[in-house]
């Protein structure tokens, strides 16, 4: 393996609960409408401003993703803890001469607030965010990407991410698949497409690389 390509929320960082409140927040205030947070993950797929725009009844498009964007960077450090287990996987992987990206739906602006904070960014090779794609997954395009970036085959790398859309376009991309379950919070349990690896711990995917 030569390359890892994660997925950020819910897979290397516990950010699905600021995601989640910072969306109820403006659904609330500019539609008068309380989300469950399955209500939220069903809307999951672009980045947040174009979610904003499909699912918000209000026409204040604009002010509503800024207030998302606020809440987002005001409760970030209340709602995301930063983990030492993810960031002694990223040091060993990159120790171990691995190419590592990040190919999220996430928009830029909040990718990079949610790197900053968790102090992150050091370890990638390549960053793909939802702004820098046409189609979003489950289409492969931001993996395609990646990996042309990273010159790197698809045979000889691995897509690690928390929902059935990772899966999907990951093997549309022909590359490894795995599932990750080893933060408190992931977007599914189950997948439609079958991953060639899930991971419960960071310790797994250290063991499947070596009896690879």
């Amino acid at each position: 393996m030569k390359a890892i390509i994660f997925d950020f929320d819910g897979t290397l960082a516990n950010t699905l609960p600021v995601n989640f409140y910072g969306f109820q927040q403006v659904f609330k205030k500019f539609d008068n409408k309380e989300y469950t947070k399955e209500e939220i993950k069903e809307m999951f797929g672009p980045p947040e401003p174009e979610l904003i725009e499909q699912n918000l009844a209000s026409n204040e498009i604009e002010k509503a993703v800024e207030v998302y964007y606020q809440e987002y960077e005001a409760n970030h450090h209340r709602l995301v803890e930063k983990n030492e287990d993810i960031d002694n996987l990223l040091s060993s992987l990159k120790e171990h001469g691995i190419k590592l990206g990040v190919v999220t739906g996430k928009s830029r602006r909040s990718f990079e607030m949610s790197l900053d904070e968790l102090d992150m960014k050091k370890h990638f090779d390549v960053l793909i965010t939802g702004d820098d794609v046409r189609d979003a997954k489950p289409e492969p395009e931001g993996i395609n990407s990646a990996l042309s970036k990273l010159d790197i085959d698809p045979a000889n790398a691995m897509y690690i991410g928390d929902s059935d859309d990772d899966m999907k376009a990951g093997k549309k991309a022909n590359v490894h698949t795995a599932g990750a379950k080893w933060l408190p919070e992931y977007q599914s349990s189950e997948y439609s497409v079958k991953p060639d690896a899930v991971f419960t711990k960071t310790e797994d995917l250290i063991d499947y690389l070596e009896k690879k």
